[in-house]
């Protein structure tokens, strides 16, 4: 649906990025059809409910021709000993600020520098990848190394109360669709939730 010469912005859970099949097949062309230019690896439960990682890719739709269009693949590791919360450290624009630096807005990709959290990749070496896996990732977790580096008790203990309470919205949704539904048959429970 993307015009020629247009722009997206696309978040997509992190399967997507590695999945075969279909997603390999979906990523294969979305490298050689489209300039693939950036891609922002999210923090946790940024976009979709609590557990879940997600990516947003920066692509152009291009004319067809034989060879690829998209050169180098620029990925912002946003999610790596970053940690954000909807009530105690929610996500602000400011936290932003060094993927706009490192994206020069209007201006040539060409002028861009890889520094610790944003890298480029060649096509080539994409391609090569199994599956043409686009879960890239290069920095060390610390909490994954140090047990000092773990969130403290409390701030998990609500994370997790916050993922049980969107599941549980999630799944009362479910239910009263199903109820609602025609000739659903509705049964009483003496069941105590």
């Amino acid at each position: 649906m993307l015009e020629i010469d247009g722009r997206a912005a696309v978040v997509l859970p992190d399967n997507v990025l590695f999945e075969g099949g279909a997603g390999e097949t979906i990523r294969r062309r979305l490298l050689k059809q489209y300039d693939l230019h950036t891609m922002l690896r999210l923090p946790t439960g940024i976009f979709y409910a609590g557990g879940v990682k997600a990516n947003v890719l920066f692509f152009e739709r291009k004319r067809a021709r034989e060879e690829p269009w998209t050169s180098k693949l620029w990925v912002y590791d946003f999610r790596t000993n970053k940690h954000f919360t909807l009530k105690q450290n929610p996500l602000r624009r400011e936290h932003l600020q060094e993927l706009v630096d490192c994206y020069l807005p209007g201006k040539d990709r060409a002028e861009r520098v890889e520094s610790e959290r944003f890298r480029a990749y060649d096509y080539d070496e994409l391609l090569s990848r199994d599956k043409v896996n686009l879960d890239i990732t290069w920095l060390k977790d610390a909490s994954l190394e140090d047990a000092d580096a773990l969130l403290p008790p409390e701030v998990i203990a609500q994370e997790i109360v916050e993922d049980l309470q969107a599941a549980l919205r999630e799944f009362a949704a479910i239910a009263d669709a199903l109820t609602n539904r025609p000739g659903a048959r509705v049964e009483s429970s003496s069941a105590a939730y």
